[in-house]
């Protein structure tokens, strides 16, 4: 792994730039700068062959035509090598039944991870790389979620998420709990007038 940033241990922020980083993947060598004007979701999990995460990425693989069409690519994430990684994917298509297309990266010297604030200079495994990070267009963090190794993330929960970041991206609305595409969003305070009952909690039609 090459990074083209400064390279800082500490957790990254929502509304930050993504570290840039250039590395070997299940598909060729990656680098995040490279994939500017898609959304991107990138993922890490502690290790390959682990029962949890073999159902994340089994799911995500079955679905993945779901986030092609929202433009966004996925981009897995783990220490193990890049050779490890291709009999993981082989064990998942055997084992699961799915076949895993988008890139997995290899990070041995947790250079990433580091960078992305998963783990500290003092880690000696990986056991705390169970991030996500939605990441715009531009290379802007807009949302990120962490997970305990011993419960696997949700991928409906998943796309969910991405779909209400886009549609509240360039607009002036709010996403209320729950919400799914379609649904109404909510007006922000200072676009209704405090003479109305609810003026705090006002729905609007989804665009």
């Amino acid at each position: 792994m090459e990074s083209t940033q400064k390279t800082e241990c500490r957790s990254l922020r929502i509304g930050e730039p993504a570290p840039d980083f250039r590395a070997r993947s299940t598909t060729g060598e990656i680098q995040l700068s490279k994939l500017r004007g898609r959304w991107v979701i990138f993922f890490s999990h502690p290790a390959d062959f682990t029962p949890v995460c073999s159902t994340e990425f089994a799911e995500l693989a079955r679905r993945q035509s779901e986030f092609d069409a929202l433009e966004t690519s996925l981009l897995g994430l783990s220490v193990d090598s890049l050779y490890a990684h291709m009999a993981w994917v082989r064990a998942i298509r055997e084992t699961l039944g799915a076949e895993v297309r988008f890139p997995i990266i290899e990070d041995p010297s947790m250079a990433v991870g580091r960078a992305y604030g998963m783990i500290d200079e003092q880690s000696a495994d990986s056991m705390a790389m169970r991030s996500t990070f939605f990441i715009d267009p531009d290379g802007v963090i807009r949302a990120i979620t962490c997970y305990p190794h011993n419960v696997g993330r949700s991928v409906e929960e998943m796309l969910r998420l991405l779909k209400a970041l886009q549609t509240v991206g360039g607009a002036q609305t709010l996403a209320p709990e729950g919400w799914r595409e379609g649904q109404p969003l909510l007006c922000p305070p200072s676009d209704i007038a405090e003479d109305r009952q609810d003026w705090f909690c006002r729905f609007v039609d989804a665009p």
